[in-house]
């Protein structure tokens, strides 16, 4: 069983473990492998946890916590950071971890089996799994022709009260981050703006779809692995919901990166290398594909599950996920009265 400490107190606990048996900290760290920060699903990072140890023998132990969460923690912690990996869901974490210098870069040979598009053009982090930004609707009472061309038409005033999004969520602020790097900081604010006038605030994207299932809302912008989620299971959230893909290199058809990078502090970083080459190879896509996380595959030629819509269709915009500023956008939702 790996016991899970989370930082500085963790620090102090893993010492205070080991202090009665004779054992030093260091030892204790070599005990339990390598340290993950895992902000990805808990599911997808036990699952790649779990296959990379018993492929490699390598331990792995597994710390959750959220995008931002763990990417403000990591800051602090600095070159004290006891973590050697840290995943997350969405691409801003890994921005201002990297804007920190802390992370080491990832080995040429990781980085050259997911293509260019799928991580930050400076290399030192690489995008692991990726999700797309959706319309989810209430197909009960949307056709087709009625649904919006584009994210931005939600800005008009005639969809005053008709949908919902998560504002509170690192999914929803990895989306307008995408906005703000695609649109610029005046069309940035505007739209937040107006969305603020518009929309209605839930807490989560599961709830969000829930809303539209229920007829609450007529469509909520979320990540497209929601829906699938939940028809894979009963499909009693989602009965009700059709999703629409804006394509069109549309900021609403943006495609978020979830990220991996071993920390320049890591006392393991050959192993630490390691882990991100599995994970971004056979063994950790082969997971995404053939798993119930319903995220994309990234790594060059692997597919990703097959209920899924083909990544290469969804004609989604191509931004940087080395520009994802999750400051500044947190600073323009604040202005707006939605944070």
């Amino acid at each position: 069983m790996t016991i899970s400490f989370s930082g500085s107190a963790g620090a102090l606990a893993l010492a205070a473990l080991f202090a009665s048996t004779g054992a030093t900290v260091a030892q204790a760290q070599e005990d339990i492998g390598i340290v993950v920060y895992n902000a990805q699903h808990e599911s997808l990072g036990v699952a790649w946890a779990e296959a990379f140890t018993k492929e490699t023998g390598i331990k792995v132990t597994l710390r959750k916590g959220s995008d931002m969460e763990f990417a403000n923690q990591i800051v602090q912690e600095g070159a004290a950071s006891p973590a050697d990996v840290f995943l997350t869901e969405n691409s801003p974490a890994m921005s201002l971890v990297d804007g920190a210098g802390l992370f080491e870069p990832v080995a040429a040979e990781t980085l050259a089996q997911v293509p260019e598009n799928f991580r930050p053009s400076n290399g030192h982090w690489i995008g692991v799994a990726a999700r797309s930004t959706v319309f989810a609707y209430d197909k009960t009472k949307l056709t087709e022709d009625k649904l919006p061309k584009s994210m931005l038409d939600l800005a008009d005033p005639s969809w005053k009260g008709r949908w919902a999004a998560s504002p509170s969520g690192a999914d929803f602020q990895a989306i307008v981050s995408a906005l703000l790097s695609l649109k610029g900081e005046e069309a940035t604010a505007s739209w937040l703006k107006a969305m603020k006038e518009n929309f209605t605030a839930y807490k989560g994207n599961s709830t969000a779809m829930k809303a539209v299932n229920a007829g609450e809302v007529e469509g909520a912008v979320i990540y497209h692995y929601y829906y699938f989620g939940d028809q894979a299971k009963t499909g009693e959230n989602s009965k009700n919901v059709a999703l629409h893909f804006f394509k069109n290199q549309d900021p609403g058809a943006f495609v978020s990166i979830s990220g991996g990078g071993v920390l320049a502090s890591s006392q393991h970083k050959e192993n630490a290398q390691k882990f991100l080459a599995w994970i971004t190879g056979k063994g950790g896509q082969g997971i995404l594909r053939d798993g119930t996380s319903f995220e994309y595959a990234v790594g060059n030629g692997e597919a990703s599950n097959t209920a899924l819509p083909a990544l290469a269709d969804l004609q989604y915009p191509k931004v940087d996920p080395a520009t994802l500023n999750s400051a500044k956008v947190t600073d323009l939702m604040t202005d707006a009265g939605l944070l």
